[in-house]
């Protein structure tokens, strides 16, 4: 189906568990995620893993937290850099039918627009980042890439309220690793 649009052959990254109370719904692994099978393992996973306040081996506990991309494949790179957009097939071919094995997940990051886009609505990545308390079950983030450096200097209120929120989320479902 979606394999003679990939500049790789299909690797899915992904991780579903019925155990995890945390779900990361991100962009579509990279390179190094296509290569090692593991999501965010690359500079953006450190980054996020960091804004969670958690370590490597947690963050890769599969009873613990789940991913689930919107593109399940690398989809290959933008002529002038970057990586392609998600492949639009993947999410609504396999989310419902994923969430539906993840019944005890109690909070959901939304990592990039393209799932913010899926499971919030229309509007810009910083009002759905900024708009965290309407949305209880979900948490909106950007994407952990280089890219969102200058992002976070011109919206302070990140660090300030939306990180405590997100570790003190993490605190509360993850409370032994704390």
């Amino acid at each position: 189906m979606c394999a003679a649009h990939l500049p790789l052959p299909p690797r899915p990254v992904f991780r579903v568990s019925s155990t995890a109370r945390v779900l990361v719904i991100g962009q579509a692994p990279g390179t190094r995620a296509h290569e090692s099978g593991l999501p965010f393992d690359d500079a953006s996973g450190d980054r996020l893993r960091g804004w969670m306040g958690i370590g490597r081996e947690r963050f890769y506990d599969a009873a613990r937290i789940a991913f689930m991309p919107m593109g399940f494949c690398y989809p290959g790179r933008l002529p002038k850099g970057g990586d392609c957009p998600p492949r639009p097939e993947c999410a609504p071919t396999w989310h419902d039918a994923l969430l539906a094995l993840m019944p005890a997940v109690e909070l959901t990051l939304l990592v990039g627009s393209y799932a913010q886009r899926r499971y919030l609505g229309r509007g810009g990545m910083s009002s759905h980042v900024r708009a965290h308390a309407a949305h209880p079950r979900y948490l909106a983030l950007p994407h952990p890439s280089w890219r969102t450096v200058s992002w976070e200097r011109k919206n302070p209120w990140f660090g300030a309220e939306i990180l405590p929120r997100l570790r003190a989320e993490m605190a509360r479902l993850e409370p032994d690793h704390f």
